[in-house]
C-alpha cells in the first residue's frame, strides 16, 4: 500500500471566507482541491438578498442542486469537506454535495467556517448528510481570523487527520 495518501478538498463558498480556509489547507496538505457549484441557482447568493436567501435554505432545510463533481470522489483517500455556517446550520450546498457523494467517500474530514456560533449542529448535520463520522473536525471562526489564530487551528485540524489516518494504516496491517 502506498505511503502517500490522495487528499481532496471540496468546499462552498458564499463570502470567500470558506474558500479562503480551503485553498490553504489544500496547499498546507498537498491537496487537490474542488468548489461545489449550485445547478441553475435561482438568485445569486451575494449581498444582502443573498444572505437572507441562505440563511432560509439553511433553516428551512431546502434541498438545491449541485453541479456533478469534476474529480471522483472515490479516488481519494481522505476528503475534507468545508462549509460556511449558516443560521447555526450547515449550508444547503454542502448537504446536498455530501448527500450525492457521501456514500463514495472513504474517510471524511469536515471543516466550517462561523461567523460567531451553530458549528456544532452544522457539523452534525453534515456527518448525517455524509451517512458517516468524520476522522476530525475544524471550526474557524470570524475572531480566529481577525486574531491570525486560523493557522493554528488548521495546523492541528491536519495533525489529526495525518495521525488517524497512520493509525487507521497501522490497522490494515495488522488485518
Amino acid at each position: 500500500m502506498s505511503e502517500h495518501r490522495r487528499i481532496l478538498v471540496v468546499y462552498y463558498s458564499r463570502s470567500g471566507t470558506t474558500r479562503r480556509v480551503a485553498e490553504l489547507l489544500a496547499l498546507e496538505l498537498g491537496a487537490d482541491i474542488e468548489a461545489i457549484r449550485e445547478r441553475g441557482a435561482p438568485a445569486p447568493r451575494a449581498g444582502a438578498r443573498g444572505y437572507i436567501r441562505s440563511a432560509i435554505d439553511a433553516i428551512c432545510h431546502r434541498h438545491v442542486e449541485v453541479m456533478p463533481a469534476s474529480l471522483d470522489v472515490s479516488a481519494y483517500d481522505v476528503v475534507i469537506v468545508g462549509a460556511p455556517v449558516w443560521a447555526s446550520s450547515a449550508c444547503a450546498p454542502v448537504r446536498a454535495w455530501l448527500e450525492r457523494y457521501g456514500a463514495q467517500i472513504r474517510h471524511l474530514a469536515l471543516f466550517c467556517c462561523e461567523g460567531a456560533r451553530g458549528s456544532v449542529p452544522a457539523l452534525n448535520q453534515m456527518s448525517l448528510a455524509a451517512g458517516r463520522p468524520p476522522l476530525a473536525t475544524c471550526v474557524i471562526t470570524g475572531r480566529d481570523l481577525y486574531r491570525r489564530m486560523d493557522g493554528a487551528k488548521r495546523e492541528a485540524f491536519e495533525q489529526k487527520i495525518r495521525n488517524r489516518m497512520a493509525a487507521r494504516r497501522e490497522m490494515e496491517w495488522l488485518i
